[in-house]
């Protein structure tokens, strides 16, 4: 783990603050909070639903059951488990309610801290249409599309018409590639509508859709940030997230080979500025994309620790977790850094080489170490994973002075794992870092598709 950041000792944390804090999320999420909590003297509960509650990595921490599937949605289930088992802050991963703003003002009413920003960030930065218009009023250069949720296909028609096709439909809510459809003319769009916006109701109780236009060939790139209750607010440096198929991420590295310097200091300082403006506090992302010209577009602000934070960690040396807990408890938090190196992310899915989840039972289990290498992952041997939840059961992530022993390292990690039982997500990742456009550092978001030809269905 990277080195502990903050001004208080440990001690002088355990004994004065948060004492139990409850996470309300599960699997690889929850280990990986549940590590800093212990590591600085805090008990960690981890909320469990009946799916979830053979998994092994549970025997070390206090579980607290919720009840079905979904209860991990639930936030009745949620707060109730947390006053029962007298906890004081609540961390909610990231994905389920940790971009829920009514939940985060719900646990302040019940006197347990939301680690994560207020619920008015929340509802500003969460919502992606009305993120844009502030971004967009505090300066920062948009992707033309739509001013805001569209009503009807009628109405996408008539902006899409006017920015150009192809364009892109994306939920108003969440993320993870869901509730977003590519559409390549007007006779497209009625179909798509229908399709993204009930697959946006299903997976995040909203089904309001905004249009932006499709960049091709551009670069996903985001800032972490970082921002205290006491109008203090950081940078730490940026990720690029462009391997992915259908909208979701599959492997991502920092710093990001597609920035020069001057980029990085001009676009972090702007980012930084807007997010003090909006009094943003608590960690967060905001991403961009970067077209074929070099032009840096924001795209949307995600409220949360994002799935490839240990990427950010293993160059700043950095514990973000910590980070946010110090400043729920509203701590001074301004963390000083200088990036060290590169580091690489590959999530590990359980699914097919069609991308289709795969549960089962786990038959055996070696993951890789050395120098360099980090694994974050609740899989034991044994396990079953679940068919109700997301396949991602790991993430292993190579940090190196530089870029190339960082590739040699993540290449060398992937070829020690060793995952019995399930499929896995392991050998595209191989492909990857092995392909002479990741390898350069020129690559964009169509280096996945054009390796493997046309996404399945």
């Amino acid at each position: 783990m990277p080195a502990s950041p903050g001004s208080c000792s440990r001690a002088s944390w355990a004994g004065s603050v948060f004492r139990r804090v409850f996470i309300a999320n599960r699997g690889e999420v929850a280990e990986r909070v549940a590590r800093t909590c212990r590591r600085m003297g805090i008990t960690p509960v981890v909320a469990v639903t009946d799916p979830d509650a053979g998994a092994a990595w549970l025997a070390d921490v206090e579980v607290a059951r919720i009840g079905g599937p979904r209860a991990y949605l639930d936030a009745d289930a949620i707060i109730a488990a947390a006053r029962a088992t007298r906890c004081s802050a609540l961390h909610p991963g990231w994905g389920f309610l940790s971009e829920n703003a009514l939940f985060a003002a719900r646990l302040e009413q019940e006197r347990v801290r939301f680690v994560g920003p207020s619920p008015d960030s929340i509802r500003r930065m969460g919502d992606k249409s009305v993120a844009k218009a502030t971004m967009k009023a505090l300066g920062l250069p948009l992707i033309p599309g739509s001013d805001g949720p569209l009503e009807t296909s009628v109405e996408a028609v008539r902006v899409a018409d006017a920015v150009g096709y192809p364009v892109l439909l994306k939920a108003r809510s969440g993320g993870g590639g869901r509730g977003m459809r590519v559409v390549a003319s007007a006779g497209e769009m009625a179909g798509a509508f229908a399709e993204a916006s009930a697959e946006a109701a299903s997976a995040f109780g909203d089904a309001a859709l905004y249009l932006e236009k499709l960049i091709v060939g551009g670069r996903h790139i985001e800032f972490q940030v970082f921002g205290d209750r006491h109008g203090n607010v950081v940078h730490l440096g940026e990720r690029e997230c462009s391997v992915q198929r259908r909208h979701q991420k599959l492997l991502e590295e920092s710093p990001s080979p597609g920035l020069t310097p001057a980029d990085r200091e001009t676009m972090g300082a702007r980012v930084v500025e807007a997010c003090r403006r909006a009094g943003y506090h608590g960690a967060g992302t905001v991403e961009m994309l970067r077209d074929a010209e070099g032009n840096l577009y924001f795209m949307e602000m995600n409220t949360r620790l994002q799935v490839e934070h240990p990427v950010t960690e293993m160059v700043t040396r950095l514990d973000l977790v910590e980070l946010m807990l110090r400043g729920a408890a509203n701590e001074v938090v301004r963390p000083e850094w200088r990036p060290e190196g590169h580091a690489i992310e590959c999530r590990i899915n359980a699914e097919d080489d069609q991308f289709r989840p795969v549960p089962g039972v786990v038959s055996r289990l070696r993951l890789p170490a050395g120098e360099g290498i980090r694994v974050d992952t609740w899989l034991r041997e044994g396990d079953r994973i679940p068919p109700q939840y997301d396949s991602m059961v790991a993430k292993i992530i190579a940090h190196g002075p530089d870029r190339a022993t960082a590739i040699a390292r993540m290449e060398a990690a992937l070829d020690a794992l060793v995952v019995e039982g399930v499929p896995t997500s392991a050998a595209i990742q191989r492909r990857v870092l092995a392909h002479p456009a990741f390898r350069s550092g020129n690559y964009d978001t169509t280096l996945l598709p054009t390796m493997l030809g046309p996404s399945p269905a």
